[in-house]
C-alpha cells in the first residue's frame, strides 16, 4: 500500500479533528487558520455582516433581509447578490491586461498566488507555516468579510519560536468541535494578545475580551463570530439551539441575539466548495463568442 501523501491536505481523511492534549489542540486550531488558501479555489456561500440571531426553539426562519449570497472564484472574482436575487457587486476586470501593474517591477507585485507556492505541511495536512505569496480576498462592506475567507490573523504565518504567555496572536479557551451548519468546525474563545494585527484594523476577527469564533474544518473560513463583552447574553451561534459551551437542545441556549451596535460578528453558511464558475457569473458583459452556427457574410469588394 502506497504511504499516505500529508502534503494534499484535501486528501486526509483524518482532517483536522483536535486531539486531546490543549497544546496539540491549540496547534491544530491555529494551523487550520492558516490553512484557507490551500483548501479551495471557488466558494459558494450566505453571508451576514453580524451574528445570527435565533430564537430559544432553533425555529428556522425566512431568510434575514440583509443576506448576502456569495460566490468567490480565487483570485479575485467576487459576485454577490441579495435574498431576492438583485446583484449588489460583480467583478468587471478579472481579465484585463496587468502590464501596467507589472512596470512597476517591485518585488511584491511578482509574487505568486497562494496555491501556486509550497507551505510546510503538519502530519495532519494542515499548514504549519505559510509562504511569501500574494494574498488578499475580495473585499465588500468592511474588512471582516475578507478576513473571514483566510483568518490567519487569528494565528499569524507561523508558529511563535517559544510558547511564552502571550507570545501568540490570540489566546484560545475551550476548543471543541461542532457542527456548523451541517459542517465539521472548530469554535474556541480567543482573546487578543498584545502582538495581535487584524488585517483590517477596523474590522478585525478578534475584539478586546473575548470573541467566540468558528473556522469550517473543510475549507479553514471563518464561518461564524460573536463578541462576547459587548454586553448582552451569550445566545447560540446555530439555528439548533447549540450553547457555546457545547450543550445542545432546544430551549437550552441563553435567547435571542439583540442586534444593535453590540452584537460584533458575523455569520457564513457554505454551500458549494470548488464548484466550476464561468467568467459571465462575475462580468457585468457577457463575454460570449460569436456563435459559429450563424452564417458570417463576408463582403468582397467589387472589381
Amino acid at each position: 500500500m502506497a504511504a499516505w501523501d500529508t502534503s494534499n491536505p484535501r486528501s486526509n481523511p483524518r482532517g483536522p479533528g483536535t486531539p486531546g492534549d490543549p497544546a496539540e489542540q491549540a496547534a491544530a486550531f491555529r494551523h487550520l487558520c492558516r490553512s484557507s488558501p490551500w483548501k479551495w479555489q471557488s466558494l459558494r456561500f450566505e453571508y451576514l455582516d453580524r451574528p445570527l440571531a435565533v430564537d430559544p426553539g432553533g425555529t428556522e426562519t425566512a431568510p434575514p433581509p440583509d443576506l448576502v449570497c456569495a460566490w468567490l472564484r480565487r483570485p479575485g472574482a467576487l459576485r454577490l447578490e441579495t435574498a431576492d436575487g438583485l446583484v449588489l457587486q460583480s467583478t468587471t476586470g478579472i481579465n484585463d491586461s496587468r502590464d501596467v501593474f507589472y512596470v512597476r517591477s517591485t518585488r511584491k507585485t511578482w509574487l505568486l498566488p497562494p496555491h501556486l507556492v509550497t507551505p510546510v505541511y503538519d502530519d495532519r495536512g494542515l499548514v504549519r507555516r505559510r509562504p511569501e505569496a500574494a494574498y488578499g480576498e475580495p473585499g465588500f462592506g468592511n474588512g471582516r468579510f475578507a478576513a473571514a475567507l483566510d483568518p490567519v490573523e487569528l494565528a499569524g504565518n507561523a508558529p511563535v519560536p517559544l510558547e511564552f504567555p502571550n507570545a501568540n496572536a490570540v489566546e484560545l479557551d475551550g476548543i471543541s468541535e461542532v457542527m456548523h451548519e451541517g459542517r465539521p468546525a472548530l469554535e474556541a474563545t480567543v482573546t487578543p494578545n498584545p502582538g495581535y494585527r487584524p488585517s483590517h484594523p477596523g474590522a478585525p476577527l478578534c475584539r478586546p475580551g473575548g470573541t467566540l469564533v468558528r473556522i469550517d474544518a473543510g475549507t479553514g473560513v471563518c464561518v461564524a463570530s460573536r463578541w462576547l463583552e459587548g454586553g448582552q447574553a451569550v445566545p447560540a451561534l446555530d439555528r439548533d439551539g447549540r450553547e457555546p459551551d457545547g450543550r445542545a437542545g432546544p430551549g437550552q441556549g441563553s435567547g435571542p441575539a439583540k442586534d444593535g451596535p453590540e452584537a460584533y460578528g458575523h455569520w457564513l453558511r457554505i454551500l458549494g466548495v470548488d464548484e466550476y464558475m464561468l467568467d459571465d457569473l462575475f462580468l457585468a458583459e457577457s463575454m460570449n463568442l460569436t456563435d459559429v452556427r450563424r452564417h458570417i457574410s463576408w463582403e468582397l469588394p467589387a472589381g
